[in-house]
């Protein structure tokens, strides 16, 4: 008895023969995976997004955290307003003084 070889020739007569259930499986298995590989694409350029927004956010909080205490970026409207008082009294007390001063000592020398 002659053993048949596996091998077979391919030529033009040869005719490839295409289960179609097989066919569809495949298909359906590649769209999947590119269906999941796009899923998990997108949730990790999201992550990389938020990083990013975090990272500024937490640079823009740091400036704020330094500078305001120094007075650099500005003041609430009610330390203005409170300055201005201050501001205000400080002149009216300057002004008492010196009247007092003008009291005490009018016609001597002023030490």
């Amino acid at each position: 008895m002659k053993k048949k070889s596996m091998a077979t020739e391919v030529g033009e007569n040869m005719q490839v023969r295409a289960n179609l259930a097989f066919m569809a499986k495949t298909i359906a298995l590649v769209g999947t995976a590119v269906w999941g590989y796009s899923e998990i694409w997108n949730k990790i350029s999201t992550i990389e997004n938020d990083i990013v927004r975090m990272h500024h956010a937490m640079e823009l909080n740091n400036e704020f955290r330094i500078k305001w205490p120094r007075g650099e970026i500005g003041a609430l409207p009610a330390d203005a307003t409170q300055d201005m008082n201050i501001e205000h009294l400080k002149n009216r007390v300057d002004k008492l003084d010196e009247h007092v001063d003008n009291l005490r000592y009018k016609g001597t020398d002023r030490p």
